[in-house]
């Protein structure tokens, strides 16, 4: 079998925010030759499979206002499709009150991250939308690749038919209310989206959306702050090279019982090595600080029911706080 060609490019795979935090870990050129071995510019056969099995997407985008947001696309297996191996259909809608339906533009970079709970494989996409339609979109493939299972809550999902022209609660917010606070500390299990500022054009240029996990309560709240242990991970910094060179973030947390999503936007920050607070948080190398700007929470929105979670292995060396 043929090996499949990585990154062909003389430019490096990451922009000078993820270098940075290589740099500075002294694992910039080791980075440097992983990601040219494993980030594509095309999709190959075995993500094209996988994203055909799919009933479910999380999307990353950013706002006229320059703020990320991270969102879900549900369809039955196959709405995800890829016409050939640098482009991407997906036949799905935005769901009921996501942020998604305003943030949508031709032209605009966009992320996604494919993930099976269940299995635990996850697949990341980074690329510009080339058409909107009205029952769904196509992107432009600029980067992809794989991503460790690692902190990943394994959850079986059902899809039971839904229609998105069915009106739902929606709660648009500046600060935490308790049913805000409830949702997120309970959760283990969230989505963050970031991007890539380009200093040239003043705006966001590569969006990335990723998963975060944890034992619940892993998500400390004070007042409308919240703090997120991070651990070891694949070394790219993807997320966190966003926030080096454009300090905001966008999160998804998802009730896994009721079906609620709690959107959020607003400021980020990274806590490095050295800094104190990270020794009341065992196992976690560094921590996440995020303020809010504002959110959105819609109740009953997401379209899946979802089975008791399976904890990861590597959960066992983090925590408790």
């Amino acid at each position: 079998m043929m090996a499949i060609p990585g990154w062909q490019r003389t430019e490096s795979p990451f922009h000078r925010g993820e270098r940075a935090i290589q740099a500075r870990l002294g694992a910039l050129e080791p980075m440097d030759m992983v990601g040219r071995r494993i980030i594509r510019d095309f999709l190959p056969e075995q993500h094209r499979q996988f994203y055909a099995q799919l009933s479910y997407l999380l999307v990353g985008t950013v706002d006229s206002a320059g703020n990320p947001w991270a969102s879900i696309l549900v369809g039955e297996p196959g709405f995800i499709s890829t016409p050939n191996d640098r482009t991407l259909h997906i036949a799905a809608r935005p769901l009921y009150g996501d942020p998604l339906a305003e943030t949508l533009q031709v032209g605009s970079d966009i992320g996604f991250l494919g993930i099976e709970l269940h299995t635990r494989r996850r697949n990341r996409i980074n690329g510009v939308v080339s058409a909107i339609a009205p029952n769904g979109l196509e992107v432009q493939v600029s980067q992809t690749f794989g991503n460790c299972p690692k902190y990943i809550q394994a959850r079986q999902f059902d899809l039971p038919g839904f229609d998105l022209t069915v009106p739902k609660p929606i709660h648009t917010l500046t600060t935490l209310g308790d049913a805000e606070r409830r949702a997120i500390s309970t959760a283990d299990t969230f989505f963050i989206a970031t991007a890539y500022l380009d200093d040239a054009a003043g705006s966001a240029k590569g969006v990335d959306v990723s998963h975060r996990g944890g034992n619940p309560g892993f998500v400390r709240i004070d007042g409308d702050t919240l703090t997120v242990p991070d651990f070891a991970g694949n070394g790219h910094f993807n997320t966190f090279g966003n926030i080096e060179v454009n300090p905001r973030a966008g999160l998804l947390f998802m009730d896994f019982e009721q079906g609620n999503l709690l959107y959020l936007t607003g400021k980020a920050e990274v806590i490095w090595d050295g800094d104190p607070a990270i020794a009341a948080y065992p196992g976690a190398e560094r921590l996440f600080k995020f303020r809010l700007i504002q959110g959105i929470r819609v109740e009953g929105s997401l379209p899946l029911t979802w089975s008791m979670p399976e904890y990861s292995r590597f959960l066992a060396a983090t925590g408790p706080w």
